[in-house]
């Protein structure tokens, strides 16, 4: 096993897989109360933070405490009877779970924080876990599995500045253990129980991000950026309600919150790849020079596809796809999805008032 030479105070009972920026920043987090384990996906990742205590390649300048170990060995959630934390990039869940499903105690909670759609399957990340843990032998109880979502940039997080998020969970005391576990004074934390519209703004926002990257690449300005991202969430919300999601759920810090930081910020890959889009590059070539995934280029077909299932119709996510996948240039992206034709603002009204549980009159 790779591990930090290291002692650490009581049982470790909280473990973290996946050691990217948010893995990383979240470790940081249950460290500052008790002792953690940090899965990494290879020995020679876990060995390199271990002798420097810092993940330079994912969170860099910031140093890990005494009380995370780190190693690559699966057999080290064993002991972490109260929480796993899985937080691998969306595309590697499916295979992350089946490699350490095995070792997940059936008495732990499981958190997922991943952030996507599966391709093949347009499952969510929870519903990724509990198939790809049921196909190992290993399953986790649905019930135990909540999701972590919200304005999260892990940069600033790791730093200690103020945060928010959701838990949200079908399960109430599920939500209020893991509340109970993560919740900081800087590190805010709700809890909602629609788990189907939380994981689909994680998921959609990204999609979003792009397209609001793009349009600060070609110098649209505020009030263009705000309309992206407004008739953006319009389009996150339409689906959602098409899949049975609360529309609130998008009013909240999973919807509107993570939109305005994701949309908005230079730490977000999926902004950078917007911009870097708008340079002309193309996502072949940008991938590998992103600092970590832009979960928004993976997910992009799975929402169009959930979208195409339910009768939606998504323009701006399709315009992010035709940039990426079909060699359209992004000046002509905005300019397609400008020059649609104008509609009822609230044309989807009795749409949202039913997805309420209302019935206008």
């Amino acid at each position: 096993m790779t591990s930090t030479p290291t002692s650490v105070e009581g049982p470790v009972r909280v473990a973290v897989v996946g050691s990217g920026a948010w893995g990383t920043t979240l470790a940081l987090i249950v460290a500052r109360s008790e002792p953690v384990t940090l899965l990494s996906h290879s020995q020679e990742t876990a060995a390199r933070i271990a002798a420097s205590r810092m993940n330079e390649l994912r969170l860099p300048g910031v140093e890990l405490p005494p009380r995370i170990e780190i190693t690559a060995e699966p057999e080290a959630l064993e002991p972490a009877s109260d929480l796993v934390i899985l937080a691998v990039p969306s595309a590697n869940l499916r295979s992350t779970v089946e490699r350490v499903s095995p070792s997940i105690p059936t008495s732990a909670d499981v958190l997922s924080v991943a952030k996507g759609l599966e391709h093949s399957t347009l499952m969510r990340m929870t519903e990724v876990i509990a198939d790809a843990s049921a196909a190992a032998g290993a399953p986790i109880n649905p019930e135990r599995i909540a999701a972590l979502s919200g304005p999260n940039l892990a940069q600033e997080i790791a730093r200690g500045l103020p945060a928010s998020a959701v838990i949200a969970s079908a399960d109430p005391a599920l939500g209020d253990r893991i509340v109970a576990r993560l919740s900081r004074r800087e590190f805010r934390l709700y809890t909602n129980r629609d788990v189907l519209g939380v994981e689909l703004c994680g998921a959609l926002k990204n999609v979003i991000a792009i397209a609001a990257g793009a349009a600060d690449g070609l110098g649209f300005g505020d009030n263009g950026k705000a309309g992206l991202m407004t008739r953006g969430l319009a389009e996150m919300t339409r689906l959602g309600i098409a899949a049975g999601a609360n529309p609130l759920t998008f009013a909240g810090l999973a919807g509107v919150g993570d939109v305005i930081a994701t949309c908005g910020s230079k730490l977000s890959r999926n902004h950078r790849l917007g911009e870097e889009l708008a340079k002309g590059r193309a996502w072949s070539d940008i991938e590998a020079s992103l600092p970590g995934v832009a979960e928004g280029a993976y997910t992009v077909d799975a929402a169009l596809a959930l979208a195409e299932r339910h009768g939606v119709e998504m323009p701006i996510a399709q315009e992010v796809h035709n940039a990426l996948f079909e060699g359209k240039s992004v000046q002509r992206c905005l300019i397609d999805l400008l020059s649609r034709e104008s509609k009822d603002e609230l044309a989807d009204f009795e749409r949202w008032v039913e997805g309420l549980g209302i019935r206008p009159g």
